[in-house]
């Protein structure tokens, strides 16, 4: 039996209580950490767990019986927490993003490897079905070779948002919505097509004046094939609508599932390739689905992993070349250049000291509040 901790008890930890709950037979929940003693217990008593609450995640430290700890607190925390927990000697499940700069990447690395223990960073989206499936097409070149990727990562939050007190500044959150917001669909991208070898980029902050981060982000992306890329970050978009599109040399295939396939008329210009969609939907509908989607998949892989029976999906090295494609958005957007992958440790923005120095301040956070009375999360699109 796996014996966790939980230590952040934010919205988003719902999601990891719930799936540990789904695997009884493997794992028992024994600790739930917040700074906030009464937001523990609170936890607690919704989840229905037999576990005990702390205000201080020391206590999970020093409990030795704790085997594997999910980290859902502030992201500029991460670090701190993760590379604590491993030198205990327990395993990580770290939120995303995994931590707030790529020095402290490459220090949670180490100390995972340093002290035998698994590190992981939650990227839930990758146990989509359709994300998985899509990626096996793009691996197969089941369309040819990816010529164009576009990365739709629209959101729209309103102006209180950034009320909560660690939002909104570049010193707790680590950046707007970029790290925040975008990071699932950046980390799809680098999946399924790698780092690309160069950035430009633009950001700003159009519609919330109470935060110091941007609240949209536009780069431009080449890849080592020649491919070329676009990433969209927002919270100022209406609709919520994400998406994933990759124009292949015969066609396109994007998530939401999405395909068309082209050929052409003797003049060059097209006609639907019905044979090409026919066989790419086949390829499609013939892949598995998952057993578990989300954070439940991600949680099953990392118990299995624990347990030797199966190989982790999301390393703490894969976390990091996440965070050095956002990295390199937020360099480049800063100083107006275009910025080359990878990064060099003796960058400036390889530091969270640097990137805090070297960043923009939109505005000032004008307001903080500790929690706000609905603790609900809320998200639009199947990715």
């Amino acid at each position: 039996m796996i014996n966790v901790a939980v230590i952040g008890t934010g919205a988003i930890s719902s999601r990891h209580l719930q799936a540990y709950l789904t695997f009884a037979q493997e794992c028992t929940i024994k600790r739930v950490a917040d700074i906030d003693l009464a937001k523990a217990e609170k936890s607690i008593s919704e989840n229905q767990l037999d576990a005990m609450a702390s205000d201080d995640y020391k206590t999970i430290i020093e409990d030795r019986s704790i085997d594997l700890v999910s980290i859902c607190t502030p992201p500029s925390t991460h670090a701190e927490i993760a590379i604590a927990c491993l030198e205990a000697g327990k395993h990580v499940l770290v939120e995303k993003p995994m931590a707030a700069s790529l020095e402290d990447c490459d220090k949670m690395i180490a100390a995972a490897q340093e002290n035998g223990r698994l590190l992981s960073v939650v990227a839930q989206n990758r146990f989509q079905s359709s994300w998985m499936k899509l990626k096996k097409l793009l691996d197969e070149q089941a369309a040819g070779r990816v010529l164009h990727a576009q990365i739709n990562s629209y959101w729209w939050r309103g102006l209180s948002y950034y009320d909560l007190w660690w939002r909104g500044t570049w010193e707790s959150e680590g950046g707007g919505c970029t790290l925040n917001h975008a990071v699932h669909h950046i980390d799809a991208l680098q999946w399924m097509m790698g780092l690309p070898t160069e950035v430009h980029a633009m950001m700003s902050n159009v519609a919330h004046q109470n935060a110091e981060v941007e609240d949209i982000s536009m780069a431009l992306l080449r890849f080592e094939s020649g491919a070329l890329g676009q990433i969209t970050s927002s919270v100022v978009h209406h609709g919520q609508e994400q998406q994933l599109v990759f124009q292949c040399e015969r066609g396109k295939l994007s998530a939401p599932w999405d395909l068309y396939g082209s050929i052409a008329k003797e003049n060059g210009f097209p006609q639907r390739d019905a044979q090409l969609e026919s066989e790419i939907q086949e390829a499609y509908d013939s892949q598995d689905e998952v057993s578990y989607e989300g954070h439940t998949g991600q949680i099953e892989n990392v118990l299995s992993a624990i347990a030797g029976q199966s190989e982790l999906l999301v390393t703490g090295e894969e976390g990091r070349r996440t965070l050095e494609l956002i990295t390199a958005i937020y360099a480049s957007a800063s100083r107006g250049i275009r910025v080359d992958l990878p990064l060099d440790s003796d960058d400036p923005f390889y530091t969270k000291r640097g990137l805090l120095e070297s960043v923009p301040h939109f505005y000032e956070k004008s307001a903080s509040v500790k929690d706000f009375e609905a603790n609900e999360i809320t998200t639009k699109g199947n990715y």
